[in-house]
């Protein structure tokens, strides 16, 4: 039992690689599948990286909070947890960016892989002289943050895959909740790479 946590942090990787591989392919982007990629296919791809997306996503709070619950938290677990929240969250970004053109995304989306490297590179500095970078409390909220904005941005991007999005009625304001979201990730995200960066200055002072 007490490997359960990092089977569903290593169950998060697949499940990204597997969502983002299907977003790929849906926007035509693998070759092989071109002369194949009918409307129908391109549809159930979509859909199943969403799926994959969000039980990825569920996953992401049920691994710590076994860890907890079980006593069972580890070096490892804490390795591969950070590596499967951005390799998710990355994931999710580029493939969504790779569904087609969206104006409103492209900003906020480029923000967030920013800050996503810049912090892993402080980390990898920091870690070479010392210095430790501990998870804070709006860091672990804004990745909360992320993962429902990209669920929602994912859904409408793949709404000729959900019969339900075919109403405007539902589609637009869900697009407008879809997007908002997104922008306060962002600067939530932002927010966080800017404390992280001040940490790293003080402590290499």
């Amino acid at each position: 039992m007490k490997s359960l946590p990092n089977i569903l942090t290593s169950l998060r990787l697949v499940l990204a690689l597997f969502m983002f591989v299907a977003l790929a392919a849906a926007a035509g982007a693998i070759p092989f599948l071109g002369d194949q990629l009918t409307p129908e296919l391109g549809f159930s791809l979509q859909r199943w990286a969403v799926y994959a997306f969000v039980i990825a996503a569920v996953t992401d709070f049920f691994d710590g909070w076994l860890a907890r619950k079980l006593d069972a938290t580890s070096v490892w677990g804490a390795i591969l947890d950070p590596i499967g929240d951005k390799v998710l969250v990355c994931g999710a970004v580029l493939g969504l960016l790779a569904l087609g053109p969206q104006p409103m995304v492209v900003l906020p989306a480029g923000l967030i892989l920013f800050r996503e490297f810049t912090v892993s590179a402080l980390r990898e500095v920091g870690a070479g002289r010392g210095v430790k970078l501990p998870v804070t409390t709006l860091a672990k909220w804004k990745t909360t943050l992320q993962l429902v904005a990209l669920a929602f941005e994912l859904v409408v991007a793949s709404s000729g895959a959900f019969a339900f999005l075919g109403d405007p009625g539902v589609l637009q304001p869900l697009t407008v909740v879809a997007h908002s979201l997104f922008w306060l990730a962002a600067v939530v995200t932002l927010i966080t790479g800017a404390q992280y960066w001040e940490q790293t200055r003080k402590a290499l002072i």
